[in-house]
Order: C-alpha cells, then sequence, then structure tokens
C-alpha cells in the first residue's frame, strides 16, 4: 500500500501544550495547523453539552447530576470555565472536528444535533463514541450525519461493527492497527484513524499503512514531511 498523506487531529485539542478541552487548548490546535480537532462530551443535569473527558468535574461531582451554573463555577487548570459544545465549535470554524460522546441520553439528541448545526461548519463534523447504540441512533435521526466508533480491540470481522452502527469510520487504538485492517475498512468505502498517538516514528509508519488521520495530543509532531 502506498503512503498517503493523513490528517492531523489534535487530541482534546493540543492537550500536550493547553489544559485538555479548554478552548486555549483548541486555540492552540488552530495555531499549531492542526486538521481537526477531537474532543469530549458530557450531558449535564439540565440537558447541556458539556466539553470534558472525565465523568466529573474536579470540587463539583458528577457532571450528569450537576446543572451548568455548577459546572461554570468551577475553573480549569489555566482558570478558564469548562466550555460548552458550542463554545468549542465557534473556536473552530472550518475545522473538522470530531465530537466523541461520554454520554448522550436520548432526551439530548435534539440539542446536540442543534447544536452541530447551527455551528459554523456542520459538514466537517462528526460524532463517534464507544457506545454504538448512541451512534445508531443519531444516525437513524440524521443519515447525513458524519459518523465513527470507537475501537481499544481488533475484532475478527472489523467491518461489523461499523456496518450494525451505520458508522463509516473507525476510531481505533494506534498500536492495533495494521496494514490488513486498513485494507480491509478502506475496500469497504470507510476510513481509519489512529489514536492516540505522540510518537513521530510510528505516525510515519501508520501513514506507509495508509491511515486517514492522527489524532493526537502534539498535532506538530505528527505532521508529515
Amino acid at each position: 500500500m502506498s503512503a498517503r498523506v493523513p490528517r492531523i487531529l489534535a487530541h482534546r485539542g493540543a492537550s500536550g501544550r493547553r489544559p485538555e478541552n479548554s478552548l486555549a487548548a483548541f486555540r492552540e490546535a488552530v495555531r499549531l495547523g492542526a486538521d481537526g480537532v477531537e474532543l469530549d462530551v458530557h450531558t449535564s443535569a439540565d440537558g447541556m453539552l458539556v466539553v470534558h473527558h472525565d465523568p466529573e468535574v474536579a470540587g463539583v461531582g458528577l457532571i450528569e447530576q450537576r446543572d451548568l451554573v455548577a459546572i461554570r463555577a468551577a475553573r480549569l487548570p489555566n482558570g478558564e470555565p469548562v466550555p460548552t459544545l458550542a463554545e468549542a465549535l465557534a473556536e473552530l470554524p472550518g475545522m473538522e472536528v470530531w465530537i466523541e460522546l461520554k454520554t448522550l441520553p436520548a432526551s439530548a439528541d435534539a440539542r446536540l444535533l442543534e447544536t452541530i448545526e447551527h455551528a459554523a461548519s456542520p459538514e466537517r463534523y462528526g460524532i463517534h463514541s464507544f457506545d454504538h447504540r448512541i451512534v445508531a441512533r443519531l444516525g437513524s435521526q440524521r443519515p447525513g450525519l458524519r459518523r465513527g466508533i470507537l475501537s481499544s480491540s481488533y475484532p475478527l470481522d472489523p467491518i461489523a461493527p461499523l456496518l450494525a452502527a451505520g458508522a463509516s469510520t473507525l476510531w481505533q487504538e494506534w498500536h492495533l492497527i495494521d496494514e490488513e485492517l486498513v485494507t480491509a475498512i478502506h475496500r469497504r468505502g470507510g476510513e481509519i484513524i489512529a489514536w492516540t498517538l505522540n510518537d513521530r516514528p510510528a505516525a510515519l509508519r501508520l501513514a506507509g499503512f495508509g491511515v486517514d488521520a492522527l489524532c493526537g495530543n502534539y498535532p506538530e509532531r505528527l505532521r508529515m514531511g
């Protein structure tokens, strides 16, 4: 397989340089020339979409049990409040953005879809999750929504989970990617994104396999050439 130039996605923003999932990390990803950003979303008790990786905010408690006002009262290490999804997208006009849905009750589906549709570049946004049920549910409501599934295993049939969820992008833990897997995904018209990758020699090897994108905390380390 001939090498392709993979897209570079900043994991939780440029999280090696700025606090993860902060507006500063997203701005830094833009400054460093990333092609896009991956970020994490939880749903608050009042149905708001909160950009944060862990299920709880330090000093506040579980996101799903607290309302947005309480969550926003906390501060990230750089002094910023925890951002909402709408705020994050506003920092990333024209960028490819992948929204990892940590939690999303069905009652919040409409808010998520409206937030995506009303932001700057809805055609460049995608959703993905380890919970493939969320991916399938949203796809049934918006067939045109870009969808992916997360995987940290190597299934005997790597295509089956994609088809079952109605997704076209496999987010695969990087050390489980080989040329055979990339070929299988491409043969069915899908794409494969490697996460979370911060090692340049490994990035070059995966580019040689033909992966479509590399996602890491230091996007500047992953650029080819």
